[in-house]
């Protein structure tokens, strides 16, 4: 992609994904890469995370090498803000390492569609394989789902 071009959301979610796992240091990984529009604003958000938690240093050292490089390649068109952050306590799940790191954690599901009457469940990670995604609810059952069902996976907060 040359520099100037207007590019799609998605593509600038993607290239920003590419580069950004270029810049990453060793024990750090990308968690999420969105690029939205709020009220008059737009904002380019790298999430990043590593097992011991991410410092403000870690968010600064890769913002630092984020910007530099997205000003050379000048591919998104409108202003905006960047911010790289963690995902937080409460992140969604989306790829398939997220699920694998989380099996045994206690998440929310949230449903497009109600399921036996409920839009919304909790319970413990038990196992995702492909589309489908099971969990175990307090009561001991066992609720399997189809990704199509679900609209956000995250981790709960136990207090």
């Amino acid at each position: 992609m040359t520099g100037g071009e207007l590019m799609k959301r998605k593509e600038i979610e993607q290239a920003v994904t590419d580069l950004t796992q270029q810049l990453l240091e060793e024990n750090v990984e990308l968690i999420d890469v969105e690029f939205v529009k709020e009220g008059p604003d737009y904002f380019l958000r790298v999430y990043i995370d590593k097992t011991d938690g991410v410092t403000i240093n870690d968010c600064e050292t890769l913002s630092r090498r984020l910007d530099a490089k997205l000003d050379e390649y000048d591919w998104i068109q409108e202003q905006y803000f960047l911010e790289v952050s963690s995902p937080g306590l409460d992140r969604p799940l989306k790829k398939e390492t997220d699920f694998l790191r989380n099996l045994g954690k206690r998440v929310e599901v949230k449903l497009y569609q109600p399921f036996n009457g409920e839009k919304q469940y909790e319970g413990v990670l038990i196992d995702k394989q492909g589309v489908s995604l099971i969990i175990e609810t307090n009561d001991g059952q066992q609720l399997t789902f189809n990704e199509s069902q679900v609209a956000l996976v995250k981790l709960a907060i136990i207090f």
